[in-house]
């Protein structure tokens, strides 16, 4: 088998929203430049959402969403093609007055050679819901593909809100810098007595 070949990338949805992303898209995409010829030149944008019912057991969730995501379950294992995997099912903390609580942080206590603290007594009860990926068209870009990387952003410790920091986590993963072609072979090395000459190492 040659390791030539082409690579499957994920082929995700084009469309104005979640809903319409998985019913019914505009056409599917890897690329910000194909996505947005298939939205016609309009502005695209990669983000998340979810769509659909929350559901009280993971179980519930992959038979109601049987065949989008990828099933473990022992005698119903769904593997699906790497250009499909655009849905995951995600557990989330029940919403409580329209939000979703979050725990507060746990904090060291180092005592009788625990580190950490004893779970709570009754955990965050929670649900599960399908979040779909997809390129967003029109207004409303969350984040720009254009604007920093989140690490970039993190290091540089600049203030952010919630949902920008959100829209940069989901961004695809890019590349600190275009990777650049080699120099010399695989198998040649430069000595380091006469770094201007390359050698072979076979």
């Amino acid at each position: 088998m040659s390791d030539n070949g082409p690579m499957s990338a994920i082929l995700y949805p084009v469309a104005a929203d979640a809903d319409a992303a998985l019913a019914a898209p505009l056409g599917r995409a890897a690329r910000e430049r194909e996505a947005r010829g298939l939205a016609g030149g309009q502005t695209v944008s990669f983000i998340t959402r979810p769509v659909g019912p929350d559901f009280a057991s993971r179980e519930a969730a992959l038979d109601a969403y049987a065949g989008k995501v990828e099933d473990d379950r022992p005698g119903r294992l769904v593997s699906l093609p790497p250009e499909d995997r655009f849905c995951r099912l995600a557990e989330l903390a029940v919403q409580v007055g329209g939000r979703r609580p979050t725990p507060p942080p746990a904090r060291p206590v180092l005592k009788d050679g625990r580190r950490w603290p004893a779970a709570p007594a009754a955990p965050v009860a929670t649900v599960w819901r399908l979040q779909v990926s997809f390129w967003k068209v029109g207004a409303g870009a969350e984040a720009s593909l254009d604007g920093p990387q989140a690490r970039k952003v993190r290091r540089a410790g600049a203030e952010a809100d919630r949902d920008t920091l959100n829209a940069l986590t989901r961004q695809p993963l890019r590349a600190l810098r275009p990777q650049q072609p080699l120099d010399i072979g695989l198998f040649e090395v430069r000595p380091p007595e006469a770094p201007h000459t390359v050698i072979a190492d076979e």
